[in-house]
């Protein structure tokens, strides 16, 4: 049966956005999995070139108001601040409009996810016991959307719609949980001028949302300062991406409903006013602007910058941070504390604490089960968002900035571990019967 062509010309247009979506990601999925590949060969087959590239220094400003700092940095501190805005937008969109804008539907999604955040972190912590390995606690408690969308695609209708939005809903649960993380636990030295600074500009940004100002310029003009006070006040500047994310409005000026009427009336007094070979460019436009009315900046903005940041911005940050030396690697380092306790958070942590917390809750009768699931699905699924390699590598450089041997043993864990949840959960779901139509994921999201 193709459902596609049964589904009204309007509701196929409606949902096209949120398929192409899901594309995005899967691709997305496949290009960090090849970036990272390539990062494993560069750094092993022409160590000096990788290390040069990324160590290469760039120096901005003008006379004596100059910075310089290496191109890994650029993109670790730069480059990943667009990403996380991109990760600001989708939480304020999903908090207002989508799956997580009541506490009924949030409330599961939020248990598995906590559950996945703490058990990889208590048993990073068994591990390491203390001292300077245990400074990256939290490596193991991300989940990568990309990657993890992009295995459910190659299962081809076997994982239900509902238990891709839990999957997506753990996974933004998770954003949040390492963007506070990274915020409050791997911050340096505290400015109080910059701090201040900081938060008037957070201030600025309320009252933008509150007015609803759409421009795109305004809120990178003061995305920019945001990002200079948050670096300089000594917290992750990245952090700035997602205040200016959340800030983004995600509802019309316009009520959706007023702005049609007033498109059709429009349109239809064009085509009564003349003819088809009368109505010009500028005509044309104005039907697009009024269309615009409809398209909120959160929509607009993350669709602009959702392929750069998943075939630009992602991609090269894997090649930069991915490529670890395996000449002096043998079983010893697999087993040191930091890889094994990265590798076995991701694997069985990860499944553990979301299986574990969803169960009590489904039990306690408070919550159900998503709709059309069973356990043996959600359990490959919870093995899947074992999957923790953008955000998981991203708390590795600032778990461990001064201490590239622990680096690259947690590199490791996450490029291991990831691996095995990747393939387990891929595994686990294969076994399961292809979906009814009613229950089927649509291909991706």
């Amino acid at each position: 049966m193709n459902v596609a062509r049964q589904i009204p010309a309007l509701f196929r247009g409606a949902i096209r956005p949120f398929q192409q979506f899901a594309q995005l990601e899967s691709a997305g999925g496949v290009l960090l999995l090849v970036s990272a590949v390539a990062a494993l060969l560069w750094a092993n087959l022409h160590p000096e070139s990788y290390q040069g590239v990324f160590a290469y220094p760039l120096t901005l400003g003008v006379g004596d108001a100059t910075a310089t700092f290496p191109l890994r940095t650029a993109i670790n501190d730069g480059l990943m601040a667009i990403f996380f805005f991109v990760v600001g937008m989708e939480i304020k969109r999903e908090l207002v409009l989508g799956e997580l804008n009541t506490p009924a539907k949030a409330s599961l999604p939020l248990i598995a996810a906590a559950g996945g955040m703490v058990f990889p972190a208590l048993i990073f912590w068994a591990f390491t016991g203390g001292g300077p390995e245990a400074a990256g606690w939290a490596i193991p408690m991300a989940t990568d959307i990309a990657f993890c969308l992009g295995i459910v695609t190659l299962l081809k209708g076997r994982v239900p719609r509902s238990l891709v939005v839990f999957l997506t809903a753990l996974a933004i649960f998770d954003d949040v949980g390492g963007i506070l993380v990274i915020a409050f636990f791997y911050a340096g030295g505290l400015h109080t001028p910059y701090l201040a600074a900081a938060a008037a500009l957070c201030v600025v940004l309320v009252l933008m949302g509150r007015f609803r100002v759409t421009s795109g310029l305004a809120y990178a003009a003061v995305g920019i300062a945001l990002w200079y006070a948050i670096h300089h006040a000594g917290i992750h500047a990245t952090i700035a991406g997602v205040v200016l994310g959340l800030s983004i409005p995600a509802r019309q000026r316009t009520a959706p409903r007023a702005v049609l009427l007033a498109l059709s009336d429009h349109v239809s007094d064009l085509l009564r006013s003349a003819p088809d070979e009368d109505l010009d460019h500028a005509q044309i436009k104005q039907v697009e602007e009024d269309l615009e009315d409809l398209t909120t900046p959160v929509q607009r903005f993350t669709h602009a910058l959702h392929p750069l940041v998943t075939f630009g911005v992602m991609p090269v940050f894997a090649l930069a941070n991915s490529g670890i030396p395996l000449a002096g690697l043998g079983l010893s380092s697999f087993a040191s504390p930091v890889a094994a306790g990265v590798a076995v958070g991701l694997v069985v942590g990860k499944p553990l604490g979301i299986a574990g917390l969803t169960w009590l809750a489904v039990r306690s009768g408070r919550v159900p089960l998503p709709e059309g699931s069973n356990w043996r699905q959600l359990a490959g699924v919870a093995v899947i968002a074992g999957i923790g390699f953008t955000v998981a590598l991203f708390i590795a450089g600032l778990a461990y900035p001064g201490a590239p041997a622990l680096l690259d043993q947690a590199k490791l864990g996450i490029i291991t571990g990831s691996f095995v949840a990747g393939v387990v959960g891929l595994l686990i779901l294969r076994l399961q019967p292809v979906l009814s139509d009613a229950h089927a994921s649509p291909r991706g999201r």
